[in-house]
């Protein structure tokens, strides 16, 4: 493979070439209700070749090697016509490495597909019997194996080796026009363990929904909120870390003049990190899909915004330092700027002292939906629980959260000391990547939370 690769990219005519080629091996199984919706396995190879010139970039995907060539004519021949100035991108050492996967656990490429199917449909059995009024469920069970061999016009060479495995578990619950719906899940890069033993998360999910049909709407109002570690790690993620990926701030005028590195925006206690190299998590990786290596960004350090995340492009037009967060879906897909890792770093607090000092408060947990435009941002948690002189009480439904990013990050009262980890899929431009997100308990005054008056 790597000679072919070499043979290619002597034939391109462009400041800068590279080529990444995936073989990817996967299966799906869906069932919506007592069906099974999706049953596939599927094995497909491809590659995308980009190429740079005077600053312009090509771009041509193929599924076949003996396309490689040609391929490789046809982006530099786009890059040639598009560019109109100089070049640019951040400097990186050449590597060569082969990354390989040691399973700890079993291989869910050497699990038969009737097996797969057998605990998907487990867990869904438990959700549809638990309650009369659990209406239908939803359980989608999913592996990958990507096989990467990735190479540049500089000298890098990298063949890399990313398994992803993942399960969620959707109950429905139904009360006339009352519709509750709550979803467990597990994903890693590991092996088929991950989706086994999920017994009691399959009856927590129906169980929960059926409590949220009797649970009343949160009374709408301006509360101390006190997130838990799975909403307050997604709310860094949406309304923080995404205004963080410099292909954004750069394109966006308004979003360059107020983002200005060395500006506060919250209060000393809080601290944001982007690290694509810790050990285990989901959106861990060793190199991203320009060929650098993962490392760790702090994007806001003790209330200020001390750096941005990038691609080798953004990274040398804004001269800031390289970070390693250019990542694609596959190799249809050319690498954009994504968040790997972004977790708000523990303080010290813990949740029983936020709690005593708190005489009304919402406690807000999980999340099932979010959207940020700019700053502003809007979270509809999983549910919720009023918090009255010191203790958590009734159960409350339809939490949802929204204000303004950076007075939200002002208002930030206490940091707990209790970081978790969660781990899901990112969607940005028609593209899904892999990530974790982390916090500790966060309590935050002055927070509008919809809901019935």
């Amino acid at each position: 493979m790597r000679q072919r690769l070499e043979e290619a990219l002597r034939r391109g005519r462009a400041d800068y070439v590279e080529v990444r080629v995936e073989e990817v091996e996967s299966t799906a199984v869906t069932f919506k209700g007592k069906e099974i919706d999706v049953l596939s396995a599927s094995k497909v190879r491809g590659g995308i070749v980009r190429a740079l010139a005077k600053g312009g970039w090509g771009m041509a995907v193929f599924n076949d090697l003996g396309e490689l060539s040609e391929a490789v004519g046809r982006a530099c021949e786009v890059a040639r016509l598009v560019g109109k100035e100089d070049s640019k991108l951040a400097e990186v050492e050449p590597v060569e490495e082969e990354v390989r996967v040691e399973f700890r656990g079993r291989d869910f490429r050497g699990v038969a597909l009737d097996e797969k199917v057998r605990v998907a449909r487990e867990y869904n059995e438990i959700m549809l019997k638990h309650h009369p009024k659990i209406e239908t469920t939803e359980t989608r069970y999913g592996d990958s194996f990507r096989r990467i061999w990735y190479i540049n016009s500089e000298g890098t060479y990298i063949e890399d080796e990313r398994p992803d495995i993942s399960i969620y578990l959707t109950a429905i619950a139904r009360d006339g026009d009352n519709v509750q719906r709550v979803t467990r899940r597990a994903m890693s890069h590991g092996g088929f363990e991950t989706v086994e033993g999920l017994q009691e998360k399959a009856e927590a999910a129906a169980e929960r929904a059926v409590e949220l049909l009797s649970a009343p709407p949160v009374k709408g109002g301006i509360y101390t909120v006190i997130l838990n570690p799975r909403l307050a790690g997604v709310f860094a993620h949406e309304a923080f870390g995404h205004l963080s990926e410099a292909d954004f701030v750069y394109e966006n005028p308004r979003m360059k003049e107020l983002l200005v590195l060395g500006r506060r925006f919250g209060v000393e206690d809080v601290s944001i990190v982007d690290d694509g190299t810790i050990p285990g998590l989901y959106g861990s990786i060793m190199y991203d899909d320009e060929g650098v290596s993962a490392r760790r960004s702090y994007l806001l350090k003790e209330g200020v915004l001390v750096g941005r995340l990038h691609n080798r492009e953004t990274s040398a037009k804004m001269g800031e330092p390289l970070t390693g967060n250019a990542r694609a879906q596959g190799y249809s897909h050319e690498p954009i700027v994504r968040m790997t890792n972004t977790y708000i770093k523990p303080g010290d607090v813990s949740f029983e002292d936020m709690l005593s000092e708190m005489k009304l408060g919402v406690y807000a947990v999980d999340v099932v939906g979010g959207q940020t435009m700019m700053e502003m941002f809007t979270f509809s948690a999983g549910w919720g629980y009023m918090i009255r002189n010191g203790k958590v009480e009734e159960l409350v439904r339809d939490v949802v959260l929204t204000g303004n990013l950076f007075e939200t990050l002002k208002n930030i009262e206490a940091v707990g000391n209790d970081l978790k980890w969660d781990h899901g899929h990112c969607g940005k431009g028609a593209q899904g990547a892999p990530v974790s997100t982390g916090s500790p308990h966060i309590r935050i005054r002055n927070v509008v939370v919809g809901g019935r008056r």
